[in-house]
């Protein structure tokens, strides 16, 4: 093979390998105020977002008392007081998660920054840890939509991070969870008998406790309900103010129509309808 070819083919080979590789690490962006926390080996990538999805508070309908809570414990956190991890859970499309991006709108300039945490990279947090605890900002890792599935040892690194294992815990980290699971893992009859386990567990009463012990470590417990049509359409006012519309009757007609179409009454349901009522031709507002 001629020198040429040679040099050809490796640098053909490096591409290659370069495409599946791993990037290297990188010190994060502090300027950022959001970031997305990645998995790479036993520890993990701190990737900056330069234009997060935040909103005001203000825009979220019929979640007065869990704004009302998330707030207080949002601001004892940002003052150095002790806060509490949260979880919250209920129905889909109610505002749990867009609550949390809220509060990355409000606190910002506060010093609140918002980490993203997918269920597949928690067990390397205590990596994320690490690199959060010598940063003089207050941090809040995200995890949405979080469950657990039996034999997922994802777990047991969100419990060492709520309770802090043998080391202390964060005091410039909190985590704050979403869920339509209130224990987080799967439940079944066989787990409310005093009888033998499936499977010949012996003690299933520990199993049951170890799968609550979860949820538990968090402080602060918030849930979240279906909407009846006022929430509704509140909601849908809410979301058409941000852009300069009102709601009336013949939007509001629209908006029931659409939601009967779901079979659905969210907020989630709300703002879609929204962004298809906006998108139209004026002349489509004419229902």
């Amino acid at each position: 093979m001629k020198r040429n070819e040679l040099i050809q083919l490796a640098t053909t080979v490096l591409q290659r390998l370069d495409a599946i590789l791993p990037p290297l690490a990188q010190e994060p962006d502090w300027t950022a105020v959001a970031y997305r926390w990645h998995k790479l080996g036993n520890k993990g990538i701190l990737e900056s977002l330069p234009h997060p999805h935040t909103f005001a508070l203000n825009c979220l309908a019929a979640v007065d008392e869990q704004r009302r809570q998330l707030v207080r414990n949002t601001e004892q956190f940002l003052a150095g007081r002790p806060a509490n991890n949260v979880l919250m859970t209920g129905a889909r499309g109610t505002g749990k998660s867009s609550l949390v991006k809220a509060l990355l709108h409000q606190y910002a300039a506060q010093g609140l920054r918002l980490v993203e945490v997918d269920k597949g990279d928690l067990l390397t947090l205590p990596a994320l840890l690490t690199m959060l605890a010598l940063r003089p900002e207050k941090f809040i890792l995200f995890c949405d939509d979080l469950s657990f599935e039996d034999g997922d040892d994802a777990y047991k690194a969100l419990k060492t991070t709520l309770d802090g294992g043998l080391s202390q815990r964060c005091d410039n980290v909190l985590v704050y969870a979403t869920s339509n699971r209130r224990h987080l893992m799967p439940e079944y009859m066989a787990d409310n008998t005093a009888q033998t386990g499936s499977g010949g567990e012996v003690h299933p009463q520990e199993a049951v406790e170890e799968k609550v012990s979860l949820s538990d470590r968090f402080g602060l417990w918030l849930s979240f309900y279906p909407f009846d049509q006022d929430a509704y359409l509140q909601a849908v006012e809410n979301w058409l103010e941000q852009v300069g519309l009102h709601l009336d009757d013949t939007t509001k007609r629209a908006a029931l129509n659409w939601s009967q179409s779901r079979g659905s009454r969210s907020g989630r349901v709300a703002w879609q309808f929204v962004c298809d009522w906006v998108g139209r031709e004026p002349q489509e507002r004419k229902v």
